[in-house]
């Protein structure tokens, strides 16, 4: 199959190396050259994918059997047109252009299919904004509709955060949309992702779920399994199952969840792999949730994922601008069941993740421990 990747970061790139360990061919696109995907790809493009035209063009030129996407600064309704030329969009047309919209996905939760959710307002305009804070009260979560990675997400505390929330949510959007979602502060103990599969044919599959803690609004480490009573799981695969369904298609999903007392709360999801789903690298599972993703877009089988071992995943952040010089691996090596994943981007700015450290130990042992050990690991690989 000829398989189209818009968007070609370290999940791209981890997961066109599980295509090409079953024999696909992959096209990487990307705004700028050289990025990790490219690197480990059969071809690639680099375009502007918020350019209408020049989507068009690549796909014209190349003629993909499937097109896959890794991010959300692309003009999505553009998939509709594809999949009437019997391309298959992954998960679906429907999918990809509802996920990569707060606005979309979360009026489809809430509205449509009545999960809970955190209260929440839009704004277009600072004065809009500043209604809908007042209305939903502080301390409250403020985010671009469109974005990734955390990317403009921040926590208004007090009045004096009102305008810095704002400005930094427009500072991280992507594409040309200036919208913000406002959101209540949910009281939570702590956040999940629940790896959701889609199969071509076959019930949805799910991961046990996946622990993170975030800064910035971006990942910093993520563990499987992570505690929870049996009936929150099965609460979060439910509503995870009722949101998946409505956007149809087959594929992995990350969908984000809040875990309160009274049990969870649907956040949001990506129509593909997650960041922090990045601890399946470390062999917690029979295959990788990059493996997971491309067997259900495939339509090809998928093994019982009961759990093979714990893991946990620490990220490695670059502090300033430039080309990257990384050193340290011996050191961070040493240790018994670990691992360092390189990203290969070529250039750095501050926060910007370069590499992922990975530790592991038998089923049962402290989830903890390992993000301690996993840490340990990540301070140990130096970003120059």
């Amino acid at each position: 199959m000829k398989i189209m990747l818009l968007g070609s970061g370290e999940l791209g790139k981890e997961f066109t190396i599980a295509a090409k360990r079953l024999g696909q061919y992959v096209i990487a696109v990307d705004s700028y050259n050289n990025a990790p995907a490219q690197q480990v790809a059969d071809e690639s493009e680099v375009i502007n994918m918020l350019d209408g035209a020049a989507l068009d063009a690549i796909v014209a030129k190349h003629h993909p059997d499937l097109i896959v996407p890794e991010i959300e600064a692309i003009r999505t309704e553009r998939f509709y047109d594809y999949e009437q030329q019997g391309i298959q969009v992954v998960p679906s047309a429907r999918a990809a252009n509802f996920t990569m919209n707060r606005k979309a996905i979360r009026d489809l939760a809430a509205k449509e299919l009545g999960l809970r959710t955190a209260k929440y307002f839009y704004a277009t305009t600072l004065e809009e904004f500043k209604a809908a804070v007042d209305a939903i009260g502080i301390p409250c979560v403020v985010k671009p509709l469109m974005s990734s990675s955390g990317k403009g997400q921040s926590v208004i505390k007090s009045s004096d955060d009102v305008d810095k929330a704002w400005n930094y949510a427009l500072s991280g959007s992507r594409g040309d949309l200036i919208e913000v979602i406002v959101e209540a502060f949910v009281k939570f103990n702590s956040e999940i992702t629940l790896l959701t599969i889609s199969q071509k044919s076959g019930p949805t599959l799910f991961c046990p779920p996946i622990g993170h803690r975030q800064e910035r609004g971006d990942y910093q480490e993520s563990w499987m399994p992570h505690p929870m009573e049996e009936k929150h799981i099965r609460e979060a695969e439910q509503m995870a199952e009722k949101v998946t369904n409505a956007l149809g298609g087959a594929g992995l999903w990350g969908v984000e969840f809040f875990l309160a007392d009274e049990g969870v709360y649907f956040s949001e999801l990506s129509p593909r792999p997650h960041d922090t789903g990045m601890v399946t690298l470390a062999k917690v599972l029979p295959l990788n949730e990059f493996e997971l993703h491309l067997r259900a877009v495939l339509g090809l089988p998928i093994p019982d994922l009961t759990l093979q071992r714990a893991g946990a995943s620490a990220v490695v952040l670059a502090s300033e601008e430039g080309v990257p010089i990384i050193s340290g691996l011996t050191e961070a090596l040493t240790e018994k069941n670990v691992d360092v994943k390189i990203f290969g981007k070529p250039i750095t700015r501050p926060y910007r993740r370069m590499a992922v450290a990975l530790a592991w130990d038998k089923v049962g042992t402290d989830v903890k421990l390992l993000v301690a050990k996993a840490k340990g690991v990540a301070a140990k690989i130096k970003v120059h």
